[in-house]
């Protein structure tokens, strides 16, 4: 099934279909030691889509061919990073349910179905805000018959250049005592949707992949960037790359709404680093050396650091 916008249709005027209306029940909204729950009976799994807010922080679902009908919505004290909940009908077919958080930082949230029930999961952000403290994943992009790019002089391809970084990374983020989750520790293929899956069960606080770009033309396009795709991640992105700046390389962006497998995710912050692109002579050879890649994961583990720091001061 899926969800169509009206303005997209034409009422076919030969057939007279039923009128169905699936009415909303009351809701109940509670936690335990790690998640808040939100949950929604509904007499069909109805689709749905959501989305983060930030100033103030949000999380909108809109649930499609639901009508209000909730009689009270019961909030217990057992939540503790949901501040408020309420509800809006939009449109006649467009039911949509607002969650206000406790912390401007959003920490992940997951929806799904139990029976004919939606369940929202949100995450409570963790009480310690200090790497030694954290669970922290990081992805070596590509590896095994998946290449990635190719520097353009030295032939050498992205997959290693990538795990080449993120061991590095791997080393700075357990010197300050983080625990670390690797994707992959060596030259193996390990496809995206295997990735996500394999850390939706592990559940890190936070994601780092690693990647680095290319470019068709080799004479301009060059630097570093980093992506994300969920609004309330971004400030973890922007941290990240502020400290690769630092390094002097030449700022390509931060690229937000980027559809990256490893991006999708709304069960953790995450984001995307694109190192350097290989196909710029400069930036292959900067990346070739081993102390500057080694350097560039120093300034990663920093940009993490940053912004812990600046979620602490937003909680004080």
């Amino acid at each position: 099934s899926a969800w169509i916008p009206q303005t997209l249709t034409k009422r076919d005027t030969n057939v007279r279909l039923p009128s169905v209306q699936y009415l909303t029940a009351s809701w109940r909204v509670s936690g335990d030691n790690r998640q808040d729950y939100v949950s929604i009976p509904l007499p069909e799994r109805l689709p749905y889509r959501s989305r983060q807010e930030m100033n103030p922080a949000r999380i909108v679902v809109d649930i499609f061919g639901a009508t209000a009908n909730t009689n009270w919505i019961t909030q217990l004290r057992t939540a503790k990073e949901i501040k408020n909940i309420d509800y809006e009908q939009v449109a006649d077919d467009q039911f949509r349910v607002i969650i206000s958080l406790r912390h401007a930082q959003h920490w992940g949230y997951a929806i799904g179905y139990e029976g004919r029930r939606l369940v929202i999961r949100v995450t409570h952000q963790p009480e310690k805000l200090r790497l030694r403290d954290l669970t922290i994943a990081v992805d070596a992009g590509h590896g095994g018959s998946n290449l990635g790019a190719r520097g353009l002089r030295s032939k050498q391809y992205e997959k290693d250049f990538n795990l080449s970084i993120a061991r590095h990374l791997q080393k700075e983020l357990e010197r300050k005592g983080a625990t670390v989750l690797m994707t992959r520790n060596n030259d193996s293929l390990i496809n995206n949707t295997d990735r996500v899956l394999s850390l939706r069960k592990l559940k890190p606080d936070l994601l780092i992949s690693i990647h680095n770009n290319a470019a068709g033309d080799t004479t301009k396009t060059k630097g570093t960037s980093t992506y994300y795709k969920h609004l309330g991640y971004r400030p973890l992105s922007q941290a990240i790359l502020e400290r690769l700046l630092d390094m002097g390389l030449t700022e390509y962006g931060n690229v937000g709404r980027f559809n990256f497998a490893l991006n999708s995710p709304t069960e953790y912050p995450n984001v995307l680093v694109e190192g350097l692109f290989l196909s710029h002579p400069d930036d292959e050879a900067l990346i070739l050396e081993d102390g500057y890649r080694k350097k560039m994961a120093k300034q990663i583990r920093k940009g993490v650091a940053d912004w812990l720091k600046q979620v602490r001061k937003q909680r004080s």
